[in-house]
């Protein structure tokens, strides 16, 4: 599915999900724009979990090379110092 935006084609796909009765219609009566809040909630949550393996590699990478968060933190702070 491909969506024109501003000019420019966005690609699109679409993701079926089972939800019981009672919600949908709640959803319904409430006028919920369900799918900019699914997109917003997968966006979050891709955005975490990211961050989350980068802090994992991060980590790894300190311990292999035998410096503390505080070490690593504190030299980088240094080093833009020193750009300026």
């Amino acid at each position: 599915m491909y969506t024109i935006s501003r000019g420019n084609i966005l690609s699109t796909a679409v993701l079926s999900v089972r939800i019981s009765r009672e919600l949908k219609e709640e959803i319904e009566k409430m006028g919920i724009d369900v799918r900019s809040i699914v997109e917003k909630a997968l966006r979050e949550e891709v955005l975490r979990r990211k961050r989350e393996r980068f802090r994992k590699i991060l980590e790894k990478a300190l311990r292999d090379m035998d410096i503390s968060v505080d070490e690593w933190v504190k030299a980088v702070k240094e080093s833009r110092g020193e750009r300026y």
